[in-house]
């Protein structure tokens, strides 16, 4: 089955039923060690899982490690280019459940990204990325304990498909007389737009399919949480883009208000709702007024689509969501991309679960993550209906490779994320519990020492994977 690589010979797959995993005490969990400072990372990470679950469950459950390869450390077994290995993929499609350090991105042609090929071949269309604060890790904000979000990006659409062609071939030159001569003109909203010559074209889809696969899993998430948590933002840039990410908008509300029409309530409906109750004898004129600024200065058709708007959320859903049962459901609302990067500063504690296209939610994790420590405090998984793989979310920092000096909080709380996705939750709390302890205590490496005032002395990477087990028994 494989060319270069042995299954361990004890353990059991990870299978999957109704898009969840189901663990067995053993799994066979495939690893990629990563590159660049990979070679110091998954030791330690390692290290941690392995003790935790011992301690947690006594030696009931074990995890068995699978070592697969990609990236420079696989170009080396496999062959020059040989970046992602067929063996790499069957394994983590075969397995369910893998783990893996950062990634070097290939020089040359073929792969662009090594970790969105994985998105993309095994349709890993939930990257998920919490942001949470450990008490006593430097940061640049006043109240980084405010922030405490999950950011569900869509991995698999928008522009990281790919599909783009370069200025001046001869497929862009034709795609844009194409559109400059055809489909523009024949499109009255564009007017007498066009597109200049000497432009690189690209193609940004998103389709309802994807964009609601997305939402469902957030909302899912949601339902998980403690009642005060128990939201989900839209993220998009509808105002400008308004048919793919003002589509990736209404294609969340409309999942939300469809398929978990009793868990859920929009924002809007909300204020209807509230409204009514504030006076039960409000018309639907006044209460139409109140949710939409300028109503007055609207045609009289607009007014009355809003008032049918107001009438419709009321015999739908008053018996159910009304007298305050609202409250209890799900909050559903949306923001602007541009606003929301503004938002989790000045109130950050108004938000739980961001769910977003690709580009956004890439830009908006990392900062995110910048917040309450940095990328080397940031955990990402890529989840799938039947594949999750955790992984580090920073870069391979070549330089620092075989230094054992960087930080490996990013992959062991990747780890955590596994564990927790496997439903291990008393071996992911451990570690949480050792990691609070030794940033309480100021045991770290150099990249949160040096930011602590005064200074202190830095650990090693593998000695921070030892300070976090010693704190298991806090």
């Amino acid at each position: 089955m494989y060319e270069k690589i042995t299954p361990p010979t004890t353990g059991e797959k990870v299978t999957f039923k109704n898009g969840e995993p189901i663990v067995p005490d053993n799994p066979i969990i495939p690893f990629i060690r990563g590159d660049g400072t990979g070679i110091d990372l998954w030791p330690a990470t390692e290290k941690v899982l392995n003790a935790a679950v011992a301690k947690a469950y006594g030696g009931k459950r074990q995890i068995s490690w699978f070592k697969v390869y990609a990236g420079d450390e696989a170009c080396e077994l496999y062959g020059t280019y040989q970046y992602l290995p067929e063996d790499t993929t069957t394994a983590i499609r075969e397995y369910g459940v893998a783990i893996k350090g950062p990634l070097t991105t290939p020089i040359g042609g073929g792969i662009r990204s090594l970790n969105v090929a994985l998105r993309q071949i095994h349709d890993l269309y939930a990257c998920v990325r919490p942001c949470k604060y450990y008490t006593g890790t430097p940061s640049p904000h006043k109240t980084p304990e405010k922030l405490d979000v999950i950011i569900y990006r869509e991995n698999t659409e928008d522009i990281y498909l790919g599909i783009e062609w370069r200025q001046g071939t001869e497929i862009a030159e034709k795609l844009i007389n194409i559109l400059n001569t055809e489909l523009i003109p024949a499109t009255p909203e564009h007017g007498k737009k066009q597109i200049r010559l000497d432009s690189g074209i690209g193609i940004k889809p998103i389709s309802k399919t994807g964009s609601q696969r997305l939402v469902r899993r957030a909302i899912y998430q949601a339902l998980r949480l403690p009642k005060n948590k128990q939201m989900v933002t839209l993220v998009h840039k509808g105002n400008i883009m308004k048919y793919t990410e003002g589509a990736f908008r209404d294609w969340g509300y409309e999942l939300a208000t469809t398929e978990f029409r009793n868990e859920c309530i929009t924002e809007r409906e909300s204020w209807i709702l509230g409204n009514k109750e504030k006076n039960p004898d409000l018309s639907l004129e006044n209460n139409a007024r109140q949710i939409e600024p300028g109503y007055d200065a609207l045609t009289p058709e607009k007014q009355a689509e809003i008032c049918k708007e107001v009438e419709g959320v009321l015999n739908a859903i008053w018996e159910t969501h009304g007298n305050g049962k609202w409250k209890e459901k799900i909050m559903v609302n949306d923001r602007i991309a541009d606003s929301i990067f503004q938002q989790i500063q000045t109130r950050p504690d108004e938000y739980s679960i961001l769910a977003t296209m690709n580009l956004n939610g890439d830009y908006l994790s990392d900062a995110a993550a910048a917040m309450v420590g940095g990328l080397g405090m940031g955990p990402g998984a890529n989840i799938g209906d039947e594949c999750a793989i955790f992984e580090a979310t920073h870069g391979t920092a070549p330089k620092h490779a075989g230094l054992d000096r960087v930080n490996p909080g990013s992959l062991i709380l990747s780890g955590v994320m596994m564990l927790e996705y496997m439903g291990w939750q008393e071996a992911a709390d451990l570690i949480k519990k050792g990691l609070s302890g030794a940033i309480a205590n100021q045991e770290v490496t150099y990249d949160l020492a040096r930011l602590m005032e005064p200074p202190v002395e830095p650990l090693k990477c593998s000695e921070f994977a030892d300070a976090i087990i010693k704190h298991f028994d806090d």
